[in-house]
C-alpha cells in the first residue's frame, strides 16, 4: 500500500480526536471540539492544523482513515430517514414481534422500543418463496411500483426490502429493487440479501431496516467530508472503520452503514490488541471513555472478542447472547463491546424520588457541561472532575478553558441543594454513580461471562478514561491499569492499525452429521471470487489478502449459531474436527456443553487486505518535548476517606520511573489520576503502568463447569 503521511480520526460527542502518522514513523496529535451540527467541519479544521504541526501540506497525506459515531447517533436521536418497508404477505409485524422476549423479565416498566418504520410504512407484497427457494408466488412488479409511490407519497426517503427465504432465493428482492430504482432514483433502496443473507427474519429484517434508516444520514455526512477534503487539496483515499475493528472503502460505508454503527470505537480495541502484543501483556480489559458513553471490551490471550450480532438500545448496549430484545438489533460482525451512556458529558439528575443519576443524555459538545461556558446549565460528570480538582483549568492543549466556579454553582443548584449535600459530596457523588454505571460495562464483559477481572489488566483511554480507570479497578480488584502513551486520542491511534476488510455470507443449512464437503467447496469458490474482485478494486495483491472462512453451526433447535474457523481444503473426514471446534467454542462461552445433534446455517468469509504501513507501537516516535516537570500542586478530593489533599501535577512528556499517589499527570490530549496508595511506572515509549494493592487472592483453578446433561433446556439461553 501507499507511503507518505496518514491520519487518523475518531468523531465523538465532544471531541474530535486526529493522529497523524508521518513517514518516518513521527506521531502528531490534535483534540477538537467536535461540531455536532456539521460534524465534517471539526474534522476539515483539525487535518489542516494538524498538518501545520507536521511540517506538510495537503499532498503529503496519502490515506485519511475514519471512525465516526453519526451512524450510532442516529439511533440513539432517532433522527435517521423516515423509512418505509416492503415485506412478504404475512409478515408486516415481524419488527413489532420481534424476539417475543424481554431484556429482564421482572422489569415491569419496561417499554419496548418503538419500531424505526411505523407500521402504515410497512407494506406487504404478494409474494412467496418456500424454504428451499422455490418460487410459490411471483412477484408483481406494477405491485411493487404501486406501492412504491404510495411511500414516496407519505414523504418516506428510504427503503428496506425483506422477503421471507429470500436467503435462499434473492430474485424477488432483487426484481424489486431495480423496479424502486428505476421509478424512484432518488430514494436509496436496501435489500435484506445486500446486507444479511442468512436464514432468521425478525434478524434478517431489522438489520435491512437499520441500514436503510441510517443510510441517508450516513452518506450525507460522507459526502460533505470527502468534498471538505477535496477542498482543502486532499485527494487520498478516505477509508471508514468498520464495527469489527477493520477498515472499508467510503463506497462501502455509503452503501452499507449497518457495518459502521459502531465504528470508531472498535479501533481502540484493535489498537489495545496491537498494544498488548508489543508489551506482551495477552489478558486485557480494554476500557474507553469519552464525552458521551463509555465501553468495554476482552482482549483474552491475544484474541479480540467478537460477536455475529449487536443490539443498539438505551442503558446498556452489548452484544450478549443472555440480554436479548432490548433494542434494534443488526446481524453484524462486531467488536463485542458493552456500552453505557455514562460519558465525561453525561448530566448528572434527579429523578421524582430524589434518586441520583447520570447519563444517558450527554450535554455534548453544544452547550457542553456547565465549566465549558457556553450556555450549559445542567451539571456533568466533567463538571464534578472540575470541582473536585482533577481536572486543570483548560484542556485539549489550551484549546478549552474550564471554569470551575461554574461547574461547582451547576451541582450546587441541581444536586447538592435538593439533596442537602455540600458541593464537594454532590459531586462526589455524581462520580461514584458514573463509576459504578461504568463497572457495569465491565462486568458485562467479565464477570457475567466467567471470566475473573483480577486475572486481566485494565487498558484505559479515551478523553476521560484515565480520570476514572484507577477507581474502577479498585472497585474490580484489578491489579493493574495501563494508560497508552496517548491515552486521549488512541481510538484515532487504532485506525492506524487497521487492516482493510471485508465481510461475505452463504447459506449452508443441514445437520452436521450430513455436511457435504464438496457443497461446501462450491460456495467457498464464489465466495473466494467475490473477495478477490473486491479486493482487488481496493488496491490488494493476492500475496496481501488473507480469507478467513468460518462455518455457524448450533445446537438444533437452538437460535443463535456460533462460527467456527473452516480451512482453506475441506476433507471428507472434516465434521468431527468441526463438531470439537465447536463445543470447546460452546463451552468456553456458556461454561457447558451438550451431547445433541449440531447443525450448520452459513458459511463466511472475512476477506483481510494486510496494510504494511500501519502503525507498529514498539516503533512509535513522538515529536521532541520537553522533559517532564512539576507543572503544580493543587488540591484534589479524593473521596470521604482521604478528604482534599495537595496532590502534585506532572506533565506527561518525558516522565520517567515511577510516581507514587497521589498524583495527576497531564498532556495535551488525557489526565491520568493516580490516587493514594497507587503507583505508577513509565516504560520507555512512555506507557505508564500503575499497580493497585489486591484485597483478594487471583483465581487460581476455573470455573467447574455445568454438567453436560444440561443440554437442551438452556442451550437457547
Amino acid at each position: 500500500m501507499s507511503g507518505g503521511a496518514r491520519i487518523g480520526v475518531d468523531i465523538g460527542g465532544t471531541f474530535t480526536d486526529l493522529v497523524l502518522l508521518d513517514s518516518a514513523g513521527t506521531c502528531f496529535s490534535r483534540k477538537m471540539p467536535s461540531t455536532p451540527a456539521n460534524p465534517a467541519d471539526a474534522v476539515i479544521t483539525g487535518i489542516e492544523l494538524i498538518l501545520s504541526d507536521a511540517g506538510l501540506i495537503a499532498a503529503d497525506v496519502s490515506e485519511v482513515l475514519h471512525g465516526t459515531t453519526v451512524g450510532s447517533n442516529t439511533l440513539l436521536q432517532k433522527v435517521g430517514a423516515r423509512t418505509g418497508l416492503l415485506t412478504t404477505k404475512g409478515f408486516r409485524d415481524v419488527l413489532e414481534i420481534g424476539r417475543i422476549r424481554t431484556p429482564d423479565m421482572f422489569d415491569l416498566t419496561w417499554d419496548k422500543p418503538q419500531p424505526l418504520v411505523r407500521r402504515q410504512l410497512r407494506r406487504e407484497i404478494d409474494e412467496r418463496i418456500d424454504a428451499r427457494g422455490n418460487v410459490l408466488k411471483a412477484i408483481d412488479q406494477f405491485e411493487i411500483a404501486r406501492i412504491g409511490g404510495e411511500l414516496v407519497a407519505q414523504g418516506v426517503e428510504s427503503i428496506a426490502i425483506c422477503f421471507i427465504n429470500s436467503y435462499r432465493n434473492p430474485a424477488h428482492e432483487v426484481m424489486a429493487e431495480r423496479v424502486l430504482r428505476q421509478t424512484f432514483p432518488n430514494v436509496p433502496v436496501t435489500t435484506s440479501v445486500s446486507v444479511l443473507p442468512e436464514q432468521r427474519e425478525y434478524e434478517r429484517t431489522s438489520t435491512a431496516v437499520v441500514n436503510a434508516y441510517v443510510l441517508p444520514v450516513m452518506e450525507t455526512y460522507l459526502r460533505r467530508l470527502r468534498l471538505g477534503l477535496q477542498r482543502i487539496g486532499i485527494a487520498a483515499p478516505l477509508l471508514v472503520g468498520n464495527s469489527n475493528g477493520g477498515l472499508s472503502s467510503i463506497e462501502v460505508a455509503e452503501a452499507k452503514p449497518v457495518f459502521f454503527i459502531s465504528s470508531g470505537r472498535s479501533a481502540g480495541v484493535v489498537g489495545a490488541a496491537r498494544l498488548g502484543e508489543t508489551l506482551k501483556r495477552s489478558d486485557l480489559i480494554v476500557f474507553d471513555m469519552g464525552g458521551t458513553t463509555a465501553s468495554a471490551s476482552l482482549v483474552q490471550a491475544g484474541e479480540i472478542a467478537r460477536a455475529t450480532e449487536y443490539e443498539f438500545r438505551d442503558g446498556i448496549s452489548t452484544p450478549s447472547r443472555f440480554i436479548k430484545a432490548g433494542g434494534y438489533m443488526m446481524s453484524v460482525p462486531t467488536v463485542d463491546v458493552a456500552e453505557v451512556g455514562s460519558g465525561a458529558g453525561s448530566i448528572a439528575w434527579l429523578d421524582d424520588g430524589g434518586l441520583l443519576h447520570v447519563g444517558p443524555v450527554s450535554a455534548g459538545a453544544e452547550p457542553g457541561p456547565a465549566c465549558y461556558g457556553r450556555g450549559g446549565t445542567r451539571p456533568t460528570v466533567t463538571d464534578a472532575n472540575v470541582a473536585l480538582g482533577l481536572l486543570p483549568e483548560r484542556l485539549a492543549g489550551g484549546a478549552l478553558s474550564l471554569d470551575r466556579a461554574r461547574a461547582r454553582a451547576a451541582i450546587e443548584e441541581t444536586i447538592a441543594k435538593p439533596l442537602g449535600l455540600s458541593v464537594d459530596a454532590a459531586a462526589a457523588g455524581i462520580r461514584d454513580v458514573a463509576n459504578a454505571n461504568m463497572t457495569r460495562a465491565i462486568r458485562a464483559v467479565t464477570v457475567e461471562r466467567g471470566v475473573d477481572p483480577r486475572d486481566f489488566t485494565l487498558l484505559a483511554f479515551g478523553g476521560s478514561g484515565p480520570l476514572h480507570a484507577c477507581d474502577l479497578a479498585r472497585s474490580l480488584d484489578i491489579p493493574y491499569v495501563l494508560f497508552p502513551r496517548m491515552p486521549g486520542v488512541f481510538t484515532a491511534m487504532g485506525m492506524l492499525a487497521g487492516d482493510i476488510e471485508h465481510y461475505f455470507i452463504r447459506p449452508c443449512p443441514g445437520r452436521l452429521g450430513a455436511f457435504d464437503p464438496a457443497q461446501a467447496e462450491r460456495i467457498m469458490a464464489a465466495q473466494r471470487r467475490e473477495a478477490a474482485e473486491r479486493m482487488t478494486r481496493d488496491g490488494f495483491a493476492p500475496d496481501e489478502t488473507e480469507l478467513l472462512f468460518s462455518l455457524d453451526l448450533r445446537f438444533v433447535g437452538q437460535d443463535s449459531a456460533i462460527p467456527v474457523p473452516l480451512p482453506d481444503s475441506l476433507q471428507a473426514d472434516c465434521r468431527h474436527g468441526l463438531r470439537r471446534g465447536f463445543i470447546e467454542r460452546y463451552e468456553r462461552l456458556y461454561q457447558y456443553a451438550s451431547s445433541d445433534e449440531v447443525e450448520s446455517t452459513s458459511i463466511r468469509l472475512l476477506a483481510r487486505g494486510v496494510r504494511r504501513n500501519k502503525l507498529d507501537f514498539g516503533a512509535l516516535r513522538l515529536p521532541p518535548r520537553p522533559a517532564a516537570v512539576a507543572l503544580e500542586t493543587r488540591q484534589v478530593y479524593f473521596g470521604p476517606d482521604h478528604g482534599w489533599i495537595a496532590t502534585p501535577v506532572l506533565a506527561r512528556n518525558g516522565l520517567a520511573g515511577a510516581t507514587a499517589g497521589p498524583a495527576i499527570i497531564e498532556s495535551d490530549d488525557s489526565t491520568i489520576v493516580v490516587p493514594p496508595g497507587v503507583s505508577a511506572t513509565a516504560d520507555e515509549s512512555g506507557n505508564l503502568l500503575a499497580e493497585l494493592p489486591r484485597r483478594m487472592p487471583a483465581t487460581v483453578a476455573k470455573r467447574k463447569r455445568a454438567p453436560a446433561a444440561a443440554g437442551r433446556n438452556r442451550a437457547n439461553a
